[in-house]
């Protein structure tokens, strides 16, 4: 006996008995748990590296995104700016198309009272030299044939168109 460990067959057989279930255990327990975590680390790596791309390109297609809606708002404002411009243009025209026919209606109102005024002036100078006739003949006190009659007329139109009228 050399102290608490004493070297006999029971000794060597729990020596060898360890032993045979180390490698016994290393053999079906220790290397496939090892070789399990060894993939399983390898799996969560190859995640993570699936993952940071994943993230990369959807940062990408973000940035594009961003970049296209930038495009569609300037577009979209462009657009406005034309309709806008367009519809000006067509205010003007519309106001200039009403001018113009404001215009036209007073030319046609100013024509219309131009030859109503030459009507009525030639209506009264048809009176008048109805009225001059008969107070020439009042004054002559007698009848006038129709061809004395019409000269008669003719020269008093002739110099009443002479006269200027005032109204």
């Amino acid at each position: 006996m050399l102290g608490l460990v004493e070297i006999n067959a029971t000794f060597i057989f729990q020596i060898i008995n360890t032993l045979i279930i180390y490698f016994a255990l290393r053999h079906f327990l220790f290397k496939p748990v090892t070789e399990f975590m060894e993939n399983r680390r390898r799996n969560i790596e190859v995640s993570i590296q699936e993952a940071e791309i994943k993230n990369k390109e959807s940062d990408e297609l973000k940035s594009q995104y961003e970049e296209k809606l930038k495009e569609i708002k300037k577009e979209r404002n462009t657009i406005i700016e034309e309709a806008n411009r367009r519809a000006e243009d067509r205010g003007n025209e519309i106001i200039l198309s009403a001018e113009e026919e404001a215009r036209k209606i007073l030319e046609k109102a100013r024509l219309e009272v131009e030859r109503e005024k030459k009507k009525m002036m030639n209506e009264l100078k048809g009176e008048i030299s109805q009225l001059a006739i008969a107070a020439a003949e009042k004054v002559i006190e007698k009848d006038l044939d129709q061809g004395a009659h019409q000269q008669m007329i003719q020269q008093f139109i002739d110099k009443a168109g002479e006269t200027q009228w005032q109204n």
